[in-house]
């Protein structure tokens, strides 16, 4: 019997091949998509699970009253540490780091690197697979340094490289050798080494690169720490500790400003930066249901016009013996074959698109032959499930109508389901307009971040990790190679500096002006900066010099302001600050404001700009870039000059630079990726929409043309013919509309509400958006039924 269910319902879709080919794209649109951010999802799900007793394992985080005064991911240096030592029957194990980007040399290969300088405890308490190593030591012996195979084979050629030596550069400015130990095996994607801008594939021990000492400093609040708890042990039992240890060791303003508070790791990765990856994973799926019901849609509505047209041979089956149930069995083998050729179909175009969603999503997708088993399982329920869901309403409708109507060809009992297929137009239609809208605005956004005025110039800029040396000689002998390539004729200015604007500040302080109580102090970000900062910049000044870049000598007591600052401590305006004194914590010397600059983005558009000071690099004695504003023209030639006066004055040192505009696009790289993602659904939803009105209007077409023919015998025109088409789509358009952007419009105000900047929603973005629509629907209807209304209208007559 469920042979016969099948054989009758492959020959009903030969017959009706060209329905059934519309039915299948569609739903193999709808299913791709689905599949690729589903697969997506469980990889965004799976982040932190592989790690070694993940469900004890916490980060430490920090909250400040100022935010200023540190960051929300990090913590004080020695906490983690010291937890262990006073509460060993709480803690089981403890990790910290501190994260850098250092020089890394084999030979000739020359290489800047992001790296963890860590406790010995980390492959440990993770359990990273090891290539080759013992993790009980590896990291044991102060100079002993883990890589990932990755690593191996860029510096090295091959994994088998146990007891090889890499060459670190320090910040003294000195080579500091380092003996492998352990090769790590390719990391999946986890919080530990891939917590901050760029993943860690380097592990070094804690305090061994020269200059970099500050890990049991109870005033740095810059180390990332991990807490293993023992069995048992819940999270509440770590809040008394913490806080014993912070009203014992740290000093007032740090001690009446921040609580630490315990995440867990298994939730940290979904939760972090508000939550952002939870919103990404909520928003993709639901665009991705959306698109699937909309090809379910397309699935109903063509289903319904077939089985409109097959009442005879329903009402026969029935009159010959058939039973309902059997009649349902029919359709839904017939919803199932479409459903199974559509899977087929879209694991194809899962393989095909799967790299490019991947280099999208900037996440690997993987393979579906990967996720075997779980793959064969999840595919075949979505497929019966999809094969439900579109074929049993059409299914139940048909099989229950009268035997004698059927017969008659009549589906009056129904009114031919009119109302409930436009209903199903109109859901469709409005998901498609609620998408698009939404892709439009969002673009807009993405848009607006690169094209507003961002109170400094980025064209032209780049900027290059330059050799370290954190001396006063230091500095001074990188400022005459700055100068040395500030004479190359294809550089307008060259600036040296341990910030550039892309949103990673290197410390914070309590500043105060002189008379005022230290608790009244505004937390600033300091910005080690040359003079020439402002000048390659193109920062504008409000008031004042930024430092000595028109003239004067260097000060060491001058610091400079941006406008949030000085307003922050109280000044009336920015002349009003220039030539006033200022005090930081912990420093016992006064500064004097030598110059206020105007306000401009240094971090994203996220948040409020917030009060900048800046501190000379002789001051501050530490710097990391060299920003270059080039002289417009052909860049590669002028990049390879560089190149080369680079290579004569720094030979071991790497020259990797790095495009501002391509820096800033960090910044917003979860937008982008939304912005991407946004704009191929709307394609995806504009193709089902127009299977959809292809498959409808050819149906609509094949039930009426012997109407068409008497209309066009009556005197209709062509333009009439398709008017009489194009009408029931545009008031199915104008209703969309009216469901649509209402809640494209809430949605959006409350997504751009995360924006300190953001756009305005107005009347014309929908405008615009309904207007192409219409446009397309109307072209794709006129297209469809321009035939029929040329059609010689005897033949139309005459067709049975």
């Amino acid at each position: 019997m469920l042979n016969n269910y099948f054989k009758i319902a492959w020959r009903n879709l030969i017959k009706r091949r060209f329905f059934a080919f519309v039915s299948i794209l569609g739903l193999s649109v709808g299913m791709t998509f689905t599949f690729l951010i589903a697969s997506f999802v469980w990889g965004e799900l799976k982040v932190n699970e592989n790690l070694k007793n993940a469900d004890r394992q916490f980060l430490l985080q920090s909250k400040w009253k100022k935010e200023a005064m540190g960051t929300e991911i990090a913590t004080l240096g020695p906490i983690g540490k010291t937890l262990k030592e006073e509460y060993p029957d709480l803690i089981a194990n403890y990790y910290r780091y501190d994260g850098i980007t250092v020089a890394v040399s084999n030979g000739d290969k020359h290489f800047r690197e992001e790296i963890q300088a860590g406790d010995s405890t980390l492959l440990t308490m993770f359990g990273f697979p090891l290539l080759q190593g013992n993790a009980a030591t590896a990291l044991q012996q102060p100079n002993s340094i883990v890589i990932t195979e990755e690593k191996a084979f860029k510096y090295f050629g091959k994994t088998d490289v146990l007891g090889e030596i890499l060459s670190l550069d320090n910040f003294l400015g000195q080579k500091q050798q380092y003996k492998i130990t352990a090769v790590l095996k390719t990391l999946p994607e986890n919080s530990v080494n891939n917590l901050l801008k760029s993943p860690a594939s380097i592990f070094i021990t804690m305090g061994s690169l020269q200059g970099r000492q500050d890990a049991e400093n109870w005033n740095n609040p810059y180390m990332v720490t991990f807490l293993e708890l023992k069995k048992g042990i819940k999270r509440e039992q770590l809040d008394k500790p913490i806080a014993g240890l912070l009203a014992t060791h740290t000093p007032e303003n740090i001690k009446t400003n921040l609580s630490v508070y315990a995440t867990p790791l298994k939730e940290f990765y979904l939760n972090q930066n508000n939550g952002l990856a939870r919103k990404m994973i909520y928003t993709l799926t639901g665009v991705s249901l959306f698109i699937l019901l909309m090809a379910i849609v397309n699935f109903i509505n063509i289903s319904i016009g077939n089985a409109s047209s097959r009442l005879k041979e329903i009402g026969v089956r029935k009159i010959l013996g058939s039973l309902q149930s059997q009649l349902i069995k029919q359709f839904l083998a017939e919803s199932l074959i479409l459903a199974t050729f559509a899977l087929i179909f879209s694991l194809g175009f899962y393989e095909i698109f799967r790299p490019y969603f991947s280099e999208m999503l900037g996440k690997p997708i993987q393979s579906a032959l990967s996720l075997f088993p779980y793959s064969v399982f999840i595919i075949i329920f979505f497929a019966i499930l999809t094969a439900i869901l579109a074929g049993i309403y059409p299914a139940f409708i048909v099989s229950s109508l009268p035997a004698i109507e059927s017969v008659k060809g009549k589906l009056k009992s129904v009114k031919e389901n009119i109302l409930f297929r436009r209903l199903l137009i109109v859901s469709q239609f409005s998901i498609a307009l609620f998408v698009f809208s939404a892709a439009a605005l969002i673009s807009r956004q993405v848009s607006y971040f690169f094209n507003k005025d961002l109170g400094y110039s980025k064209e032209s800029v780049v900027y290059v990790a330059a050799p370290r040396e954190w001396t006063s000689e230091g500095v001074t002998k990188m400022e005459a190679k700055r100068n040395e390539l500030s004479r190359l004729k294809e550089v307008e200015q060259v600036s040296l500096s341990y910030e550039i604007p892309n949103g990673n500040f290197g410390g914070s302080n309590g500043i105060y002006r002189m008379g005022q109580d230290s608790t009244a102090a505004v937390y600033t970000q300091i910005l080690s900066t040359d003079e020439k900062f402002a000048d390659t910049y193109k920062l504008k000044m409000e008031a004042g010099n930024f430092f000595f870049a028109k003239d004067g000598n260097y000060k060491a007591d001058e610091i400079v302001l941006n406008e949030s600052a000085a307003r922050a401590l109280g000044f009336i305006d920015a002349q009003a600050a220039i030539g006033q004194q200022i005090r930081l914590h912990f420093s016992p010397t006064p500064f004097m404001v030598g110059g206020v600059i105007k306000n401009f983005h240094f971090a994203s558009m996220h948040e409020q700009i917030k009060p900048l000071a800046f501190m000379h690099t002789k001051t501050a004695g530490i710097y990391r870039y060299l920003s270059f504003k080039i002289v417009p023209g052909n860049i590669a030639d002028k990049m390879t000059a560089i190149e080369k006066k680079w290579r004569e004055l720094m030979p071991d040192a790497p020259f990797e630079y790095v495009f501002m505009d391509d820096s800033l696009m960090k910044l917003y790289k979860t937008e982008l990726q939304l912005k991407k993602a946004s704009g191929i659904a709307t394609v995806l939803s504009v193709v089902i929409v127009l299977l959809g009105i292809l498959g409808m209007v050819t149906l609509n077409v094949s039930k009426r043309t012997k109407e068409l023919g008497i209309r066009k015998v009556l005197g209709a025109s062509g333009i009439s013919i398709v008017t009489l088409f194009l009408k029931e789509f545009l008031i199915a358009t104008a209703l969309s509309a009216v469901i649509a952007f209402p809640l494209a419009y809430v949605s959006l105000s409350k997504w751009l509400q995360s924006y300190a900047y953001r756009i305005n929603i107005e009347w014309t973005n929908f405008a615009i958006v309904a207007m192409i629509f219409c446009l397309v629907v109307a072209a794709a209807v006129s297209l469809m039924t321009f035939r029929a209304a040329l059609m010689n209208p005897l033949m139309a007559i005459k067709t049975e």
